[in-house]
Parts: C-alpha cells; structure tokens; sequence
C-alpha cells in the first residue's frame, strides 16, 4: 500500500463506488475497491485498511453480516456504514454490530468528509497513544493530557520519567497551558499517589494568609486566630505539595519556603514547636523565574532549590497539531454534560480554530467549545458557532498580514485580549481575569504596566 491513509470503498453500484473513489482520492486517500461484503472481507485478512466505507444493501454478503466478520478478522478497522434506505433500527444494528458511523445516502459530502476525518483521526491516535504507552511504560496515567505533538511527546516522556523519583519540579508555560494536569499526572504517577495531594494558588492570598495557609498557625497568633490551625504541608504529609504561580511570593515569604524546602521542618505562625515534613514539592509558574532574578524579584538559590526537573509546556499556538483532538475531547465532554447531540465540527470551523493564536491557550479553547456546544442547534458546529475572544480573525484581519495575531509580538497579543477581555466584561475586573485565566492582582499588575507605557 501507498504512504496514504487507505479506504476501502464496498458498494455493489458501480457507479456510485467510481465516484466516490474519485471523490476520495481527491481527498488525498488511497482508495480500494469491493463490489461486495464477500470480497471486502476477503481484502481484511490480506491487508490493513484505515477505514471502510461500505453500502448494506448488497448482493451477496450484505454490509451489516460483512460488518460482523471484519470486526472478527481486523476489529481495530472503522467502518462507516452507507444506505438509501434509512431507518433507526438498521443503524442501531450497525452500531451495535461495530460500525464506527452511519450515512444516508444521497451522501452529504461536507458530512462525507468529517466522519471521514474523525474516523482516522480516531484511528491514528488509537495507534498512537498505544505507541506512547509502551515508550512511557505500561503502569503510567495521562491523567487526561491530550496531544500527539512532538512538543508533547517529549515533555509526557520527562514527565514519565520524574514522576516516581522524588525530585522538585518546577512546571512553566503561559495562563491556561495545563500546569495544573501535569501536576496531577506527577503525583498519581509516584510512590506517593495514595497520600494526599494539595494545591495552593500563591498569588491568590496576601503575604500574612499565605504563610499562615502553608505553615499552620497558633491560636492567638493573630487576629481572628481563634483556634490552632495545620498548615498546607502539615495535610500534605506523605504527599505532595502544589504551589501555582511561585513566583507571586514575596521576598519574605520566599526565605522562609526555602528553609522548609532545605532542612526539611517549619513552625506554625506564632509557634515555637518544630515540625518535620515529609512532602514533595512542585512548582509552577508562568513568568520566566530567570527573569524575575534578573530582576531582583526572585531569589536565585529557591529558583535552583525548584528547578531539579524542569518542565516546560509549549503554548497551544506551537502545537496547532493538537488542536483537532483537544476540540473533540471538549465536544465529547460538553456535549454528554449539557445532554446535547452533536456530532464534530465543519470544515470551516476547524480551520478557524487553527488559524487562531490562542493567546489563553486551552483554556481558552475549552472555553470556547463549551459556550459553542451550549448555544449550538445543529449537529454540526459551523465557524459561526467558535465565537474567539479576539477580533483579528474578522475577515478584515485574516487579509491583512499586519493584523493577524501570528504576526504580531507576544506582548502585543496579550495586551489586545486582556483590553478586550474587560471591555467585554464592562470593565469587571474580576469577571474579566477569570475569563482570561489569572488572578486579579495578575490583571491589575498589566494594566498598570499598560498605563505607565502608554
């Protein structure tokens, strides 16, 4: 067989069987022929197929029996059922039977298409993921982390090989790449999977509530102190430790992490007793920590004390690859939420959602799928539906080269969808920063930045 992805097409119509082939290899697909389900069953046992897209009604050996015993010969093939004769219970037999999908004819070529798409889509990353699970090793958990990316089959195989060490780890990327799931695959990949795993958002308390929520406090050691409290490492004992957005600690708050991340103890605010823990740290920010030494607002020997493993995700904008995958695990997800049925994307759509820069990353395309299955009314979601945050995919922008978000630096993409964000918003701070991923204090910091560069 050619390099191509192969279908094989099963129709006793010569005609309709001529067109289709025609159709598909101007798809790009190699395409094979059977004119019944006997010699398409016959073509299995001798080769491998990427899909087959077979007609029930036929001469000898219908579709739905032609159906039963390829899955018996070759059950990993997709099969996409065709008929004229459209009826619940034939494709509730079909589906049942194994059929991947199910086609009226006259075929519909833009429906055509995407089953098409999804199907050895499906397929290949069927195939994929099996590849990936041997090079990562039988016994580890994704944890939900989606992509095939060369970017992220690099980084889930650093991952695969930290996590069961006890090393610190530092994790890096911009808003909404995932920082937290890789996390989590960290932890429940590690001798420590059964003891707790804790999460903290250090830029989410001031300074006094953060060291009191990491180390544990007194009774009476402050206001409203009213009763002795553990600490976030104290529950963690055993476990690991979570600590998102490090780099929005203070200086002071930084020495006396590092002390706890050195001698291996702490005492609760206000205390005198000294405490020993045993918990695993990791790490995460999306500001650039060499940077922030550089400029005096992060001490260099924590930074070396968290960077034993360094983990760096890629921005969504770098692994566009990824995106088809990533949008139909969200439709998947949303869909069986909201009790909606809908099917994939058009064309159209998919080629708008790769086309964006993804300023928010997945987050942001998650975002955007939810609000797309929620108010969608088709089975499909067309363009239309993928309302993105920023206006440079109008048609204006995506014909002027200057406009568009690829070419624009990264400062600039960021500056456009955090302004747009809160004018959308009507200037609710709060409402806007969580749309865009971050804290507020994160959100009222850039806008600062904006009006002294302005």
């Amino acid at each position: 067989m050619k390099s191509e992805q192969s279908i094989m097409v099963v129709d006793d119509d010569f005609a309709h069987r001529l067109m289709l082939k025609k159709l598909l290899s101007g798809w790009g697909y190699d395409v094979y022929e059977a004119d019944d389900g006997s010699v398409a069953m016959e073509k299995v046992r001798q080769a491998s197929f990427d899909l087959i897209l077979m007609d029930i009604r036929m001469l000898n050996i219908s579709g739905i029996e032609a159906l039963e015993q390829i899955k018996i010969i070759n059950p990993a093939i997709p099969v996409i059922i065709m008929t004229a004769y459209a009826s619940v219970e034939t494709a509730v037999s079909a589906l049942k039977k194994g059929a991947y999908d199910y086609l009226t004819k006259p075929l519909d070529f833009d429906e055509l298409k995407i089953a098409i798409e999804r199907a050895t889509e499906h397929n290949r990353l069927k195939k994929e993921n099996e590849y990936l699970k041997v090079r990562l090793g039988e016994q580890f958990d994704r944890q939900n982390l989606i992509g095939h990316s060369p970017a992220m089959a690099k980084l889930l195989e650093t991952v695969a090989q930290a996590a069961p060490t006890e090393a610190t780890i530092l994790i890096t990327g911009e808003s909404g790449t995932g920082k937290e799931m890789i996390a989590n695959a960290i932890h429940y990949n590690s001798t420590r999977k059964d003891a707790p795993f804790i999460k903290i958002n250090c830029a989410a308390l001031t300074e006094t509530l953060l060291e009191s929520e990491l180390f544990g406090h007194e009774k009476g050691a402050f206001t409203g102190a009213e009763r002795k409290r553990e600490g976030k490492f104290v529950q963690a004992q055993g476990g690991s430790l979570f600590l998102d957005e490090v780099s929005e600690m203070s200086k002071a708050m930084q020495v006396k992490l590092l002390r706890v991340l050195q001698e291996r103890e702490l005492t609760r605010v206000g205390g005198a007793e000294v405490i020993k823990v045993n918990v695993r740290v990791i790490a995460a920010s999306n500001k650039d920590l060499k940077e922030e030494i550089s400029k005096g607002n992060f001490r260099e020997d924590l930074f070396y004390r968290l960077n034993v493993v360094a983990l760096n995700i890629p921005p969504l904008r770098e692994r566009r690859e990824d995106i088809p995958v990533l949008v139909q695990h969200f439709l998947q997800l949303f869909a069986e939420r909201n009790n909606k049925k809908i099917k994939g994307f058009t064309p159209q759509a998919m080629e708008k959602l790769l086309n964006y820069s993804w300023p928010g990353n997945i987050r942001e395309l998650m975002n955007a799928v939810e609000r797309a299955v929620v108010l969608a009314h088709a089975q499909y979601l067309g363009d239309e539906d993928m309302v993105l945050m920023m206006a440079d995919y109008s048609s204006a922008g995506k014909n002027s080269a200057d406009n568009s978000p690829i070419n624009l630096p990264l400062d600039e993409v960021e500056k456009r969808s955090i302004l747009e964000a809160l004018e959308s918003c009507g200037g609710n701070k709060s409402e806007a920063a969580r749309r865009l991923g971050i804290t507020r204090k994160t959100l009222r910091a850039k806008l600062e930045k904006y009006e002294r560069t302005n």
